[in-house]
Parts: C-alpha cells; sequence; structure tokens
C-alpha cells in the first residue's frame, strides 16, 4: 500500500475577497472573453494517443459550427493576453490547433494548442476551475522558486501558462542511463526540488507532476525540476505527501542519490537551496507577506488534516511551535521559519494575518 496516496478527492475551496484583491494589484486577475464552463458545451471527443500509440488520459473535443468560431476567438484573445499583455496584433497569425480535455485529476483541464501559422510553432496553455489553494501554490512557486509563473483569473476561470520540460515519468525512463557526471546533476537537482517543496508545502510531487529542464552546458547538462502540478498546495495532512523523496515513483532518482552522495552533500545541497529561498523572500518580502498572510486567513484544507499535519511536523522538527497553528496557512509559515532561520535574519513571523 502507498502511504503517500492521497486521502480521498481534493475539495476546490473559493477565493475569499482578500486574495481576490491580492490578485487584482498584482496582475494576476483580469477579465476574460470565455469561462470555463463554455469549453464543456463541446459535442464529441475522441481519445489522444501519444506517439507509441498509448492512450494519454486526456481527449481531443469538438465544438459544433455554431461555436467553433466564438470560442476559438475568445481562446486566442486569452492566448494574448497571457503572453502579451492583451496585444491582439499577433490575433492575425495565431490559430487555434487544438483543444484537449483531462478528465483525469482534480482540476479536470482543458489544454488549448496555438500554433503560430508564420512558422508552425505551436504552444500551450490551460484552462482549469478556480481553486484558492491552487492559486497559492501558483504565486508561492512564482515567489520562492527559480522560475516565474504566469497565470490569471475571472472568477470560476483560472488560465495557466504550459511549464516547459520533459515529463518526469518520461525523464526517469529514458535519462538517466547517462554519464555519472550527470547523474551526480541529477541527484543533486532532485535534492533541490524535494527541498523547495517540503519548505512550502506543495504535495503530491510523483513523477507525473514535474517535468525536468534539460540544458547542455559545457561539460555534461544542467537539470531543473519544476512543478507543474499545484492542485496540492498544503492540503493533505501526511508530512511525506510534501517530500518528493518519498513517491516510489521517484525511486530511480533516489537511488542515483545514493549511489553518487552521502549524507554530508545532502546537507550541504539543502542548506544552499535554503540559502536561495531566503533570498527569494527578501527580495520580495511584502508581497510573501501579504500572501501568507491571507493564507492564514482562508481555509484550503480540513481540521483533521490541519490536525495530523501540525502532530507531523512537531515531531520533525521537535518543536511546540506547530500547537497554536489553526489553518495549513499559519502552519505553512511556521514551517518557512523553522527550515529559514538559519539564514533568514528579518522574520517573516513579524506581522499579523
Amino acid at each position: 500500500m502507498n502511504n503517500n496516496k492521497p486521502s480521498k478527492k481534493k475539495i476546490p475551496f473559493p477565493v475569499n475577497p482578500s486574495l481576490d484583491d491580492y490578485l487584482s494589484r498584482n496582475n494576476r486577475r483580469t477579465k476574460l472573453p470565455l469561462d470555463y464552463k463554455d469549453l464543456l458545451r463541446f459535442e464529441q471527443a475522441v481519445p489522444l494517443l501519444n506517439l507509441d500509440g498509448e492512450d494519454t488520459h486526456w481527449q481531443t473535443v469538438f465544438f459544433s459550427p455554431g461555436d467553433l468560431e466564438e470560442i476559438y476567438e475568445a481562446l486566442k484573445k486569452i492566448y494574448a493576453l497571457l503572453k502579451t499583455d492583451g496585444d491582439t496584433k499577433v490575433h492575425d497569425h495565431l490559430e487555434v490547433a487544438r483543444v484537449d480535455h483531462c478528465l483525469y485529476g482534480n482540476s479536470k483541464p482543458f489544454r488549448i494548442r496555438i500554433i503560430n501559422k508564420l512558422n508552425d510553432n505551436y504552444d500551450h496553455y490551460y484552462v482549469k476551475r478556480t481553486d484558492a489553494s491552487r492559486i497559492f501554490g501558483l504565486e508561492l512557486e512564482h515567489l520562492l522558486s527559480p522560475d516565474f509563473i504566469q497565470y490569471l483569473v475571472d472568477g470560476d476561470t483560472l488560465i495557466e501558462e504550459h511549464i516547459a520540460g520533459l515529463p518526469g515519468d518520461d525523464f526517469i525512463a529514458k535519462e538517466l542511463k547517462t554519464s555519472e557526471f550527470n547523474q551526480i546533476r541529477i541527484a543533486k537537482e532532485f535534492v533541490k526540488f524535494n527541498e523547495r517543496c517540503f519548505v512550502r508545502l506543495l504535495g503530491d510531487m510523483r513523477s507525473y507532476n514535474y517535468v525536468v529542464d534539460i540544458t547542455p552546458d559545457i561539460e555534461g547538462n544542467q537539470y531543473r525540476f519544476r512543478a507543474i502540478d499545484f492542485d496540492q498546495q498544503s492540503y493533505e495532512g501526511k508530512k511525506r505527501f510534501y517530500l518528493p523523496q518519498y513517491f516510489k515513483e521517484n525511486n530511480p532518482i533516489i537511488f542515483l542519490g545514493i549511489r553518487h552522495m552521502n549524507p554530508k552533500t545532502v546537507k550541504q545541497y539543502q542548506l544552499e537551496e535554503r540559502s536561495l529561498i531566503a533570498a527569494r523572500i527578501k527580495s520580495n518580502l511584502d508581497r510573501v507577506q501579504e500572501l501568507l498572510g491571507i493564507m492564514q486567513i482562508t481555509q484550503i484544507s480540513s481540521h483533521d488534516k490541519v490536525e495530523l499535519l501540525r502532530r507531523e511536523l512537531s515531531k520533525h522538527h521537535n518543536t511546540n511551535l506547530f500547537e497554536n497553528c489553526e489553518n495549513m496557512g499559519q502552519i505553512v509559515l511556521t514551517n518557512i521559519h523553522l527550515l529559514l532561520q538559519k539564514d533568514f535574519k528579518q522574520s517573516i513571523l513579524e506581522f499579523e494575518g
């Protein structure tokens, strides 16, 4: 039995006025020409297979002639809002090539493929239902990770950019048989990814919920692990759920780490990543403070899960600081403070939620 399996299907949480105001002031909230529910008007769907003829758990959907032009035009406008701040000049050479729908998972997203007719280059973005916990996940990724995240919100509709990279399960199957030098770099980057997830309590990072960005370098490759699924931001109660190292799907990378790194080296990489996160917080202190303050007054999990995670993190850190945490936002704030206190001199606890 997999102890890291989610307890049950995650429920979405509404955006409260404080979070909505935060999104507006940080250019995340905008009026969209289409809602998520508009895409549910498709009339037909066929399974989408990969190049090997295998089911991808996505289906390509088709709209009636009466809806097609209106929906596709709206989808092109959304792409312009996401990529060019609404500049409609790009419309003339853009085309919606395909709309796919995923019935697997919590958000049941639509994936939009956009093609540039001038050079046949394509890009994707996603249309999902709005969920407060997912928004916190996206925003924390934007502020605390090495990467910027672009997304837009309008009522019950969430638009997310596509995060490019090789899916983690494909990466594990195809890219681990490489030079020892590259294997060491892979193991190192997974340690840093593991640490980023645990610091901000992003869960469910099994291999199909992240991608790996591979960049050829002077000697070997550089690797970066990037989360692509933010549904499980501070939702589950089990501590192990927030540590990618405990998912069996990631075992091949863990075995690389065991082979090539000792505990002292792992600790060094953990501290390096914490220092980088601390630096990112310092450079965005006001915004991080505000976001975590709103997180403390927003429900994104159940009381039972909050209570369980509070107990498990108290034991992990050997502290009683979690005893007064009443929600996931307070737990995240306390966890960040404890893990970064060695490097983070200006406490982010010095404000009221």
